[in-house]
């Protein structure tokens, strides 16, 4: 199996010994604690998890500023973004040399970590406005990673942590929630050897499913990961919950037994087009896959990307060195009306766009909405019932 990144083996920050996390967790109760942020909590589950191996740790603003500009920290680990702990306020910890994590995600903010306190400093507005620019690719606030990034406060807590909870996911989706140790685990007792991983924030539809089988065929791969985003998405999105349903009872009915594994990851989705599909196909090294699709404005939002600049960027920007897992480069993927099937556009230079059935988002929504299914080219059946489910549901409130 491919190694992870920058490591022999993967380094998951949870606490797994049972004497250990009882005695750590007695501590944190003694310790100064602070609320941090969701999308620190989303670091901690990751680290936690082994998915950003080899990390021990929050980054102090050096490391920051220094993936931000070049995607390295200043030992130089290839890191394409900042991984950070950003509060509002330090009061409640200055002077502290351990801290206690609590999480903003669940009810009474339990404790989640335990961290290390290395440094805690201040980034300046126009070092918040450089990341921002770098990772996001602009500093519009209505990008909705744009105004989560900059809402937290600036106060930067590096040091490293011990994980001692999974947040909410491991509770509220117990039967989807993997770490990357899971994943490498059943990926060895499933014997794949080839894997493809494909990532989704939404229900996938017709295009989606048949880009799968497209690059199970075409790479000979032994099966396919599909990893969905639990964390916090922005507001008109699927919820987790609806999508988990969705897709397994399209991987269910329409794929071959052992060809999907059905997994989900805790993280909040950053929408940072380019940089954030760098981020995606590390963290698939690390739970052992080999192949990672990127499609069509892959981790975007809105018309802040261009429609492959998460694949351009690893031709650009990414040193061929810093990553071993390969990138399966899709198109935009339809059915075509003349050949019955779904195809990549690329594949078929002799369509026209009325060769193919196309709907938008909106579109689709708003026909869920009504309780009508999408065409059968579109979306299955079986997926289309549980969405338009969710629908009624909402307009019964």
């Amino acid at each position: 199996m491919m190694k992870p990144h920058g490591a022999d083996t993967l380094k998951p920050l949870f606490v797994y010994d049972t004497e250990k996390h009882h005695a750590l967790m007695q501590e944190a109760e003694t310790l100064p604690s602070v609320l941090i942020s969701s999308a620190a909590a989303g670091n901690a589950v990751m680290m936690g998890g082994g998915y950003f191996t080899p990390l021990t740790g929050f980054m102090n603003v050096a490391d920051a500023m220094g993936c931000a500009k070049e995607m390295r920290t200043t030992k130089g680990l290839f890191f394409p973004v900042p991984i950070v702990n950003l509060l509002e306020n330090a009061d409640a910890i200055r002077g502290a040399k351990r801290i206690a994590l609590r999480d903003p995600n669940m009810e009474g903010n339990p404790i989640l970590a335990v961290q290390e306190v290395e440094a805690i400093e201040e980034f300046t507005p126009e070092q918040m406005e450089f990341i921002t620019q770098q990772v996001y690719r602009t500093t519009d606030p209505e990008h909705p990673g744009v105004a989560a990034f900059n809402s937290v406060g600036r106060i930067c807590v590096s040091g490293p942590i011990q994980v001692l909870h999974f947040s909410y996911f491991q509770d509220d989706f117990p039967d989807t929630f993997r770490t990357a140790v899971e994943i490498r685990n059943e990926i060895t007792e499933r014997g794949w050897n080839k894997v493809v991983a494909f990532q989704t924030r939404n229900p996938m539809h017709r295009a989606h499913e048949e880009l799968c089988r497209m690059a199970l065929e075409q790479l000979d791969a032994d099966g396919v990961v599909i990893h969905m985003l639990l964390g916090k998405l922005k507001p008109g999105d699927i919820p987790a919950p609806v999508r988990d349903a969705a897709i397994r009872k399209m991987a269910e009915v329409y794929f071959p037994p052992n060809t999907v594994m059905i997994t989900g990851y805790g993280f909040d989705m950053l929408y940072a087009g380019p940089r954030e599909a760098v981020l995606h196909a590390l963290f698939r090294q690390n739970m052992g896959a080999t192949h990672f699709i990127i499609g069509r404005d892959h981790a975007g939002v809105g018309d802040y990307y261009g429609a492959f600049d998460a694949q351009t960027i690893f031709d650009t920007e990414v040193p061929p060195d810093a990553l071993e897992i390969e990138i399966f480069r899709a198109d935009h993927t339809a059915y075509s009306k003349k050949l019955n099937r779904v195809v990549m556009m690329r594949d078929v230079p002799d369509h026209t766009k009325e060769d193919f059935v196309l709907l938008s988002g909106t579109k689709v929504r708003e026909m869920l909405g009504r309780g009508e299914p999408p065409p059968p080219e579109f979306s299955r059946i079986e997926v289309a019932e549980i969405l338009m489910d969710y629908y009624r549901s909402l307009n019964a409130k």
